[in-house]
């Protein structure tokens, strides 16, 4: 990943994937809403991973309004 840092919230995303380590991450078994996606500035959209903090945060607060 060419930015380590998550759109969202700007701290680091801790992504691993084309790491050539193993090339895998922690985002390639997750789900990820759709909805999500609308908080990304588009200038970022497909070249800065959301980091697990707010992909959490974010599922969190869905639940909480779905229940509403």
């Amino acid at each position: 990943m060419i930015n380590k840092f998550c759109p969202i919230c700007g701290e680091e995303n801790e992504c691993m994937a084309g790491s050539g380590k193993n090339d895998t991450c922690w985002c390639s078994t997750e789900k990820f809403p759709n909805e999500i996606f609308e908080l990304v500035p588009a200038e970022s959209k497909r070249r800065h991973c959301i980091c697990k903090k707010c992909l959490v945060t974010f599922k969190k607060e869905q639940k909480i309004i779905e229940r509403l």
